[in-house]
């Protein structure tokens, strides 16, 4: 698809190393081929090498250029170790208890590499759950400094062109916040702007905060959280258009959103939709991706210091590739997020 080429054309020059830990998967194997093969990206796997080579060549895979890390071998372990413990030291955790949980849990190691500097992201998720994902992200990585909400968003990639930006839409909170108040809404719609800007590019970002309801026609306790969540980033001045409470047609359609919502910037014409529940984003996401064949790219987490991207355990290895690229994307903006700080 010409975004994913697009990206990984971009972020080649970076030669960012990225952690792909689920090495018992055959997808995740078959998706370090795959980058390995475009060369956008370094690739580390965790893990014995004896064993992920067996599996490689069990399942005809080339790993050339690979780098292999075994979390018991690994010379930084006990910094590590050190390291993870006294962050969690108020949950009373030890030295050793860290050591069983870097050893054991590859996708808590992999994030101790980015989190030492060995490596600049990991991706996970294909054969992990989302909520292992996040809470290695959280607990050994930390959100960016300055930011309170920790979300996540879905880049769609459909083939319908008359959607959002050239039928490419930035889809928030699929995988994080079951509830998210007012303020989190806020915070979501404002680090998917920034998604949609960073890693899709989108020259003119035009968010919706979705609902049941569109200017006032229904009511309920997610329809005044839209409209407060609205009435916050009015207050913040943000830098792109915005509006809500929008229903999806009034989002999208452009007639539809002239007849809801007449002179709104926004309806219509959504490029960046903000859902108000987990509930409501997680199944609305799949039932595009299924029913209009599109590829969802995701829940890319945001909000962390460094990123901890999380994978659909329904995904492909080129979904994985492709997610690979997005991380490579994501490190890439960390590095400018933190230039841009020591200059302050």
């Amino acid at each position: 698809m010409r975004f994913t080429e697009d990206l990984k054309s971009r972020v080649a020059k970076a030669q960012k190393k990225i952690v792909l830990p689920e090495t018992n998967s055959r997808r995740v194997l078959k998706a370090a081929e795959r980058v390995l093969a475009d060369g956008f990206a370094k690739i580390v796997l965790i893990g014995k090498l004896d064993k992920i080579k067996k599996d490689a060549s069990k399942f005809q895979i080339d790993l050339t250029g690979v780098e292999v890390i075994d979390p018991e071998t690994y010379y930084r372990m006990d910094e590590l170790c050190q390291y993870f413990a006294e962050r969690r030291k108020k949950k009373g955790m030890t030295v050793e208890q860290a050591r069983e949980i870097m050893i054991n849990n590859y996708t808590f190691f992999g994030a101790g590499l980015v989190a030492l500097g060995d490596a600049d992201g990991v991706v996970s998720g294909a054969a992990t759950t989302s909520a292992d994902v996040i809470r290695a992200g959280l607990q050994v990585i930390g959100p960016r400094p300055g930011n309170k909400t920790v979300s996540s968003a879905f880049i769609l990639l459909t083939n319908t062109p008359q959607y959002g930006d050239n039928g490419i839409l930035v889809l928030g909170d699929c995988g994080v916040i079951p509830n998210p108040t007012p303020e989190q809404l806020a915070d979501i719609a404002c680090i998917c702007v920034q998604r949609a800007r960073r890693t899709v590019q989108m020259l003119n970002p035009k968010v919706a905060l979705l609902s049941y309801s569109t200017k006032g026609s229904g009511s309920g306790t997610t329809v005044e959280n839209v409209r407060k969540a609205v009435e916050i980033l009015k207050q913040r001045n943000v830098d792109f258009d915005f509006d809500g409470e929008l229903q999806a047609d009034a989002a999208l359609v452009p007639e539809v959103g002239e007849h809801k919502a007449p002179g709104s910037k926004v309806a219509g014409h959504a490029n960046v939709l903000i859902f108000p529940t987990l509930d409501a984003a997680n199944i609305g996401y799949k039932m595009v991706q299924r029913f209009a064949n599109a590829t969802a790219l995701g829940p890319l987490v945001q909000g962390l210091a460094k990123p901890i991207l999380d994978l659909s355990r329904g995904c492909s290895s080129e979904d994985v590739a492709d997610v690979v690229a997005v991380c490579c994307s994501d490190a890439i903006t960390n590095d400018i997020y933190r230039q841009e700080a020591n200059q302050q």
